[in-house]
């Protein structure tokens, strides 16, 4: 359990958690529109597995 938390508390996972923290508020807040915010949002998102896929993978 504590080798899973650990290995979620890493730079990308906190970046990832960041941006989706900031880029919700935005979109809450109306300072950017639904369509930039999934544009965003799936990108860091799709960037975030990717690179979790091909480290699990070799």
């Amino acid at each position: 359990m504590k080798r899973k938390f650990a290995a979620l508390i890493n730079v990308k996972s906190i970046v990832t958690i960041i941006l989706t923290l900031v880029f919700s508020y935005l979109a809450i807040r109306n300072k950017i529109s639904a369509e930039q915010f999934l544009t965003v949002f799936t990108s860091v998102i799709a960037f975030y597995f990717g690179t979790q896929y091909e480290k699990n993978h070799k």
